[in-house]
């Protein structure tokens, strides 16, 4: 592509007003180097021209004009034009009447289909009725022609001129005039039905934008999006035109879309494959040359057009492309892409020669080796020769994990299972050991549709051995393992087990391999203090709850504009687990802090989920992370809930914009202490009532209410209390008193 630094917007538009007061001497290298950075930039080229007709430069004038005009394909510089050619030829009599005439039809053939060409078409019939009556006929008759071809175009001034053809036709013949009316008013309704549609596409678009590469910025995208909307708008042709005019019209739209993504390669191939659809190979090929003129490094755009010339029987045009990008690149897909075309236009012995040349350059790759064996073997039905052509790559590749796979598919496809396992252990003997996973896992999976189980037991644990302390989460247990056997026995997307089963084994396995990093340091304590060792030993990162905002539905609003996207997404997604940790943090924070919660942006739900723990294995489901979840020290379930509940019926009953705000009004002092006390008492005697309850069949609200058992247990005297901690660090304080 080319390069983004050259284009700045900022300083050509500098450059432009610069030049605007500068002598037409120093202005013109200005101009120069702005339309050889924007060529299609009509705002430019007008600027640049008008400067010169102001010094009566005729001949540059002319010079600039033959430059831009079928390029820039905007009604103001052709407007700038039709004046220059008045200008010349207004007084040079019936030869310069001649002249502006065979002007304005070449101005309107290739514009006059412009949604802004209606003060064209004025400007037009104004000079025809101007002329001198040499025959009346004749003059009506070119009139009227004039006439009916500016009604059916869609364009701002269509319901103006529709009014003027009307007095027109009254003014020549009144008998004739309700005939010819009538049989244009369909017409004439049709175009301007489309003039409405039309109009709503155009003014999306910015006609002033630069053509610069795509650099992704939001505006070039929404500008990229109202293009593809015109262009399909006008190939729908909503007039019902014939198909020569509607033709012409989507070229138009898209010369004009290029003069703004002049850069975007996926334009000019849309350009050109719809008009290889539309039966005209030749424009295509123009299109195809515009295109690499304009983007000269896009190997995309040179093999979409070789492909074209290909698909036409154009061998070497095709061939010519080809090997304008080996010239250009010297990547190995460059040699692979050549090899299969010499394959499908010369055949194998062609490919092959190259094969010979290509492996000798400095760009050749192990690519061009596997691509050149498979074409051999696939096509060509030579397993001796792509056999061969494997082994010579070895010599070279044999430290390419991808090498050896593909050498081994190879194998595979031919059934040879003794090759396959001298490979195996040709690699393995000296490929290091962390390049080294994916070759063990194809030979485990070769071993298991080929050999007996003694032969998977002995690779199995050669693998255990081979990959020990090479792994990120530290040394892989060289026990065998229930995941071993499930690895074992399952096929493809079959599994021996169920999927609850299948996640239970790989957060198993995780915790295995975490916990055993502090089995040498530290004893693991049992009972419920045990939880938050399990999680500190399994790399659980906290969030930072002092930075959460507690949810209240009065204050939605408030909280949807402090928080960003994402951590709405977030909060979403884990309902409860915001609820409960932030009404641990109301409940246990000061309230200054709780004033301040809201006011900031809370990131710390973000933070926690992309800290939590990888599992190996299928993804999770909810269930699993809640386990995660679970192994913090958060208040129990019916804690939260009552006392998120006492809070938000106390702030519904103090907030003054509420329903309830009169008749929050009229309580009394003694009403609300009254409240205040029942609320207390229902705090109070949360434990005894946690402890009544059945055990729900949820396991893992089951473990909540365990934890709730084994804290209000452990009181001691009538007047003891557990606490949690503090809400925002999250720790177990494990105070009584």
């Amino acid at each position: 592509m080319a390069d983004n630094n050259k284009y700045n917007v900022e300083e050509a538009e500098a450059l432009a007003k610069r030049a605007l007061h500068l002598p037409i001497a120093q202005a013109t290298p200005i101009y120069e180097q702005l339309l050889s950075l924007y060529p299609t930039s009509a705002r430019y080229w007008k600027q640049y021209v008008e400067a010169q007709m102001a010094v009566n430069n005729d001949d540059a004038t002319k010079q600039i004009f033959s430059r831009c005009l079928l390029n820039c394909l905007q009604v103001p510089l052709w407007q700038c034009y039709i004046r220059f050619i008045r200008k010349v030829y207004d007084k040079k009599g019936a030869e310069g009447q001649d002249e502006t005439t065979k002007a304005f039809e070449f101005m309107l053939n290739y514009i006059g289909t412009d949604i802004a060409s209606g003060p064209i078409w004025t400007e037009y019939i104004t000079f025809l009725k101007s002329l001198p009556a040499l025959n009346s006929y004749e003059d009506s008759q070119r009139l009227r022609k004039v006439y009916q071809r500016a009604i059916l175009t869609p364009t701002h001034h269509v319901e103006q001129l529709w009014k003027d053809y009307e007095n027109f036709e009254n003014s020549v013949n009144r008998q004739l005039a309700k005939g010819l009316i009538n049989e244009c008013q369909p017409k004439f309704n049709s175009a301007r039905a489309v003039y409405r549609e039309r109009k709503k596409y155009i003014e999306e678009i910015d006609w002033n934008m630069l053509a610069v590469p795509p650099t992704g910025s939001s505006k070039e995208e929404i500008q990229w999006v109202a293009w593809k909307k015109f262009l399909s708008f006008e190939k729908g042709n909503p007039q019902r035109i014939d198909t020569a005019s509607s033709t012409k019209r989507i070229i138009y739209v898209y010369e004009q879309c290029l003069m703004c993504l002049y850069h975007y390669p996926d334009v000019w191939y849309d350009y050109a494959d719809w008009h290889v659809k539309s039966g005209s190979a030749d424009a295509a090929i123009k299109v195809f040359q515009r295109a690499l003129k304009a983007i000269p490094d896009s190997e995309l755009l040179k093999y979409a057009y070789a492909e074209m010339e290909e698909s036409r029987g154009a061998i070497q045009s095709a061939k010519k492309l080809y090997e304008s990008i080996l010239g250009a690149s010297t990547n190995s897909l460059a040699h692979i892409q050549f090899l299969r075309f010499l394959r499908r236009a010369e055949g194998v012995e062609a490919a092959r020669k190259y094969f010979l040349d290509a492996r000798k350059s400095p760009s050749c790759t192990y690519h061009v080796y596997i691509a050149f064996a498979t074409m051999v073997f696939c096509l060509d039905k030579d397993p001796k020769v792509a056999h061969k052509i494997f082994e010579e790559g070895l010599k070279l590749y044999m430290s390419e994990p991808v090498y050896i796979l593909e050498y081994a598919d190879f194998l595979t496809r031919l059934n040879d299972d003794r090759n396959i396992r001298a490979l195996f252990e040709r690699a393995l003997s000296t490929l290091p050991a962390e390049e080294s996973a994916e070759v063990w896992k194809r030979f485990i999976q070769f071993e298991q549709t080929y050999g007996d189980l003694a032969s998977i037991l002995k690779v199995e644990q050669r693998r255990k051995e081979a990959l020990s302390g090479k792994g990120e989460e530290g040394s892989t247990p060289l026990e065998s393992s229930l995941q071993d056997v499930i690895s074992r026995y399952s096929y493809m997307d079959l599994w021996p087990c169920s999927s609850k089963e299948l996640d239970h084994s790989a957060r198993q396995e995780l915790l295995v391999k975490n916990l055993d990093k502090k089995v040498g340091k530290t004893n693991l304590p049992h009972g419920p203090a045990a939880i938050g060792t399990v999680a500190s030993s399994s790399k659980v990162v906290y969030p930072d709850t002092s930075q959460m905002v507690v949810y209240d539905p009065t204050k939605k609003s408030d909280l949807a504009s402090s928080a960003n996207p994402m951590a709405a997404s977030a909060s979403n997604t884990f309902p409860n687990i915001v609820t409960s940790t932030t009404t641990a943090t109301a409940t246990h924070g000061s309230a200054n802090t709780f004033d301040e919660i809201p006011k900031t942006t809370p990131p710390a739900l973000l933070a926690f989920l992309a800290n939590l723990p990888i599992v190996d294995g299928p993804t999770p489901n909810v269930d699993v992370v809640l386990s995660i979840c679970l192994q913090s020290d958060l208040p129990t379930g019916q804690n939260v809930k009552q006392s998120f509940a006492a809070k938000g019926n106390a702030s519904s009953q103090n907030d003054p914009s509420g329903p309830t705000r009169s008749g929050s009004q009229r309580l009394s002092r003694d009403r609300r202490a009254t409240k205040r006390k029942d609320s207390d008492r229902q705090e109070e005697g949360d434990t005894a009532t946690v402890q009544s309850q059945p055990l729900p069949t949820d396991v893992f609200r089951l473990r909540q209410m365990r934890k709730a058992r084994g804290i209000s247990t452990s009181s001691q005297t009538p007047t003891g209390s557990t606490s949690y901690g503090s809400g925002f660090s999250g720790e177990l304080s494990g105070s009584t008193g």
